[in-house]
């Protein structure tokens, strides 16, 4: 009788391993075998890590098989089992491969096709559709959209963390509890002691060392440093944990009317400050975003305030970018006085506070949680709902999913909901921070995600006018190894633009994002439908990019540029300065976040910074989704483009005081999951 060789993966996660009793059965275009009893209680087989095989003997040949059914019966309580992936050796001696890398839980079954990846139009059997319009209709009910607050693109229908699929789910819940991290965090960093000072203000600058961690040699403490200079300040806007804002200013606002009496001593090129503009050597970094969004009115003890400054910035004769004219509002007048180099000192030091903190809220709000994690999570939900396990595009995109949708909808019920943790330190808490999501969505473009557009948008990409712009070097590099793994990929299994066009799975895809995530709005640029090969190679880049590198830019740099309080207030206590001239270094320490709020904010970006255990870097795929030998070999070509980068960084950043690595393949995780 015909024998067939089963090996069984199992998860090496904590409780990835099961007790229960475990059937097997094969379906192939000849027949179907019986149940096959794998494992039952007590057997010690499918323990967290294990391997295990088992001959299943059939009484006729099955031909082709074509599904694999996996079944978990309980024996006594619940006891969840992450099988990684099934290996079936046939009589003839082939090896079948199928992946599955998800968790069975309770009396579950699963049913698996081979690992070979398959567009719905390569499925000729009843049986296949049948499974894969089954599989879909099953994820459809399970990833149900959901509007959290009015505008947002739509996120997951949860309302905790346990209520989610457990295949997506943390492994271990209490690594992503924003509470105890951040807890555990200012335990680490010793700061806890000050918690109870919650209104004390510091004494002045230096006092805020005291909760200023040194770690020799690193960014953060170089920021400490340097942070009133006015090279460091301007280089933020490059290469800091925000270098997405700066733009080359092609014409002086009317809203900002700054003259050539006021910056003249700034200019070095003997140029009127038109011709400057005219020349390209001027830059703007414009807040507006912030006009009228309220501040956080959560603590009836303490007042906390916005601005919405305008920053005007030169580029000098040796190509570093420095501030030239700061103003504090968006509507000019004698109680909104333009704020230039040349005056008193401390009145000059507390306008650029301003732009900080200003830019903080920016980057936590929009830049980091709307541009990274929300929309991601719209990528997860759409690819889990529309494109089948066996989709050669869910192959691609699932490793670049992983946790996303679990730690936004942990971010919802700790972190950014009503009396969440943001409320406690930041000034945009309270609700603010939705407003400033609501009016950013007219913003969020297709063409604003596409890295090398955006980029040339802003005026930002010469290298040879901006030559210290290592967030876009790097990010252009990224992008384009992206881009060329993800052709490869196309190529292989759509052989025209034609296949493109009648892949009805993708276009449903791409539909989701458009009518879910955008919210069906035209001028967001988001296609409806994909209709070329290029574009296709092109709309994956920017779902691979956003989720890995874009993150990993506008992330990991959180604890090196904002530890030092000065250099990122997360609020302000005292309203911006409506004339020159009275600002004293006491005001500008009563403006600076109090002591307890100087905890949470540096809990909260040590955290943030954090990888998670196990992390996973682009171009690591552990979980082998693809078993075909050509896709292995665009991931090997993929690793070798990445692994140049990395040469390429590590050579420039050698003994440079300030080196740029968040875009680093070696740093940049495959996903978003913190």
């Amino acid at each position: 009788m015909p024998s067939y060789t089963v090996t069984v993966a199992t998860g090496s996660q904590w409780f990835a391993g099961t007790d229960d009793y475990v059937y097997l059965s094969l379906e192939g275009t000849a027949g179907c075998s019986e149940r096959h009893l794998l494992d039952k209680p007590f057997y010690n087989d499918f323990e967290r890590g294990a391997v295990d095989s088992y001959d299943v003997t059939v009484e006729e040949d099955l031909g082709e098989i074509q599904l694999l059914k996996i079944e978990k019966r309980k024996y006594w309580y619940q006891d969840d089992w992450y099988l990684k992936y099934i290996t079936v050796k046939t009589p003839m001696g082939d090896y079948l491969e199928f992946p599955c890398y998800r968790w069975i839980t309770d009396e579950k079954e699963i049913v698996l096709r081979d690992g070979r990846a398959k567009l719905s139009r390569d499925d000729k059997t009843q049986i296949l559709k049948q499974h894969r319009r089954k599989e879909l209709e099953t994820r459809q009910k399970m990833y149900r959209w959901k509007e959290w607050h009015p505008g947002f693109p739509l996120s997951i229908d949860a309302h905790s963390h346990s209520d989610l699929p457990r295949d997506i789910q943390f492994d271990n819940e209490k690594g992503v509890d924003f509470i105890l991290n951040y807890s555990k965090a200012m335990e680490n960093l010793y700061v806890n002691r000050f918690m109870h000072m919650f209104q004390s203000s510091w004494s002045d600058f230096a006092d805020f060392e005291r909760i200023f961690v040194r770690i020799s040699n690193t960014i953060s403490e170089y920021v400490m440093q340097h942070w009133k200079e006015d090279f460091m300040f301007g280089y933020q806007f490059l290469n800091g944990c925000n270098p997405v804002l700066i733009r080359r200013c092609t014409e002086i606002p009317k809203k900002l009317p700054v003259t050539m009496d006021m910056v003249e001593c700034s200019l070095e090129r003997n140029l009127t400050l038109e011709e400057e503009v005219k020349q390209g050597n001027i830059f703007i970094v414009d807040y507006e975003l912030l006009d009228g969004v309220d501040a956080n009115k959560t603590d009836p003890c303490t007042i906390q305030y916005l601005a919405a400054p305008i920053c005007l910035l030169y580029k000098n004769l040796e190509n570093k970018i420095v501030p030239i004219a700061i103003q504090l509002g968006q509507k000019p007048g004698p109680d909104n006085p333009i704020f230039l180099p040349s005056d008193a000192s401390y009145d000059w030091l507390l306008a650029k506070i301003w732009v900080r903190s200003s830019d903080f809220h920016i980057h936590q709000t929009v830049t980091h949680l709307l541009r990274t994690h929300l929309v991601s999570e719209v990528f997860s939900i759409a690819m889990f709902r529309q494109l089948p396990a066996v989709h050669p595009l869910f192959k691609l995109l699932v490793p670049h999913m992983r946790f996303t949708i679990a730690i936004n909808t942990k971010a919802r019920e700790q972190l950014i909901c009503e009396c969440g943790l943001f409320d406690k330190a930041n000034a945009t808490g309270g609700g603010g921070h939705v407003q400033m999501v609501q009016k950013a969505m007219k913003d969020l473009t297709y063409s604003s995600l596409c890295f090398p557009e955006e980029i040339k948008a802003k005026g930002m990409d010469s290298k040879e006018d901006i030559p210290y712009y290592y967030y876009r070097d790097d990010g252009i590099k990224v992008w384009e190894a992206i881009k060329s793994f993800a052709e490869d990929v196309i190529h292989i299994y759509y052989e025209s633009d034609e296949v493109v066009c009648e892949d009805v799975e993708l276009q449903a895809f791409v539909k989701d994002i458009y009518v879910y995530g955008m919210r069906g709005v035209k001028a967001s640029g988001f296609p409806k439908t994909i209709r070329t090969r290029e574009k296709l190679a092109e709309y994956l880049t920017v779902i691979i990019f956003t989720t890995s590198a874009q993150h990993a830019a506008v992330n990991f740099g959180q604890y090196d540029w904002c530890s030092w309080i000065p250099n990122a207030p997360p609020t302000m206590r005292c309203p911006p300065p409506t004339e020159k001239g009275t600002v004293t270094i006491e005001q500008i320490v009563e403006s600076l976040p109090d002591r307890g709020r100087s905890c949470w904010h540096l809990g909260a970006v040590w955290a943030l910074s954090q990888f998670q255990d196990n992390e996973l870097f682009l171009g690591m795929y552990p979980d082998e989704h693809f078993v075909e030998k050509p896709v292995k070999e665009a991931m090997a070509k993929f690793r070798k483009n990445l692994d140049e980068i990395v040469n390429t960084i590590t050579e420039r950043n050698k003994n440079k005081k300030l080196p740029y690595y968040y875009l680093s393949p070696d740093r940049i995780p495959n996903s978003v999951a913190v």
